[in-house]
C-alpha cells in the first residue's frame, strides 16, 4: 500500500509543461483556435498525465483549470493519481457532483446525462460547464456542424448525435464540450449545431 501511495507521489509530479509560459501559451492559442472553429482538430501537446487521461485531456486541463474551477472527474477518469496529478499541477478542487463543475473529465459514457450540468443562468451563461471528453479516437457517426466560425458548414464523427443536438436548447446558455484523443483535441461550442447525416 505505501508503494502505492510513493507512486501516486511521483505520479503527481511529473507530467507537466517542460516550458510552461511557452507551451501554455501554444495550447491556448490551439483550443482558443479549436473553439472558433467548430470541428477543426488541433494538436495539444506538452503535458502527460496518468492513465487514462490523455496528452491532449492533460494539456487543455492544466491551461483550463486552477484552484477557482471546480472539477469533476466521471469514473473512468477518477483515479487517485489523476487528482493527485491535478492538484499538484492545477489546484483545480475535485467535486463529487457534476451540477458543481466548471468543468468535467471523462469519457463519453460518463458524461451523460448532460442535463446533470451546470448550463449557466441568462444573466450569467457564461457559467455554463465544459466537458472534456476523453477517448481512445475520434469516433461514431457522421455530423453535420453549422453555426458561428463555420463557412457554411464542417463535417465531424461525433457520438450520439441526438443527444449533442439537444445539448443546447436555450442558447445563449449551454455546455461547450472539447473532445480529446491522444494529442488532439476537437472543439463542440454550444453555438454550434449538430446534425446527422
Amino acid at each position: 500500500m505505501q508503494g502505492g501511495s510513493v507512486q501516486v507521489g511521483a505520479d503527481a509530479l511529473a507530467g507537466g509543461f517542460a516550458a510552461p509560459p511557452e507551451e501554455g501559451a501554444r495550447v491556448f492559442r490551439a483550443l482558443l483556435d479549436a473553439m472558433a472553429r467548430p470541428g477543426r482538430v488541433v494538436t495539444l501537446a506538452g503535458a502527460a498525465p496518468p492513465a487514462p487521461a490523455s496528452a491532449a485531456a492533460g494539456a487543455a486541463l492544466l491551461v483550463l483549470t486552477d484552484r477557482t474551477t471546480r472539477l469533476w472527474l466521471a469514473p473512468s477518469h477518477d483515479t487517485a493519481a489523476l487528482r493527485a496529478w491535478v492538484a499538484f499541477h492545477t489546484g483545480a478542487p475535485v467535486v463529487a457532483d457534476p451540477a458543481e463543475a466548471d468543468f468535467a473529465l471523462g469519457d463519453w459514457a460518463g458524461m451523460l446525462p448532460l442535463g446533470r450540468f451546470a448550463t449557466g443562468t441568462p444573466e450569467y451563461p457564461d457559467r455554463g460547464a465544459t466537458l472534456i471528453v476523453d477517448r481512445a479516437a475520434f469516433a461514431g457517426a457522421p455530423v453535420r456542424l453549422t453555426g458561428p466560425g463555420i463557412a457554411g458548414e464542417a463535417r465531424a464523427i461525433l457520438p450520439d448525435p441526438a443527444i449533442l443536438a439537444a445539448r443546447t436548447p436555450q442558447f445563449p446558455q449551454g455546455i461547450d464540450i472539447i473532445w480529446t484523443a491522444g494529442a488532439e483535441a476537437m472543439a463542440l461550442p454550444r453555438s454550434t449545431r449538430v446534425e446527422a447525416l
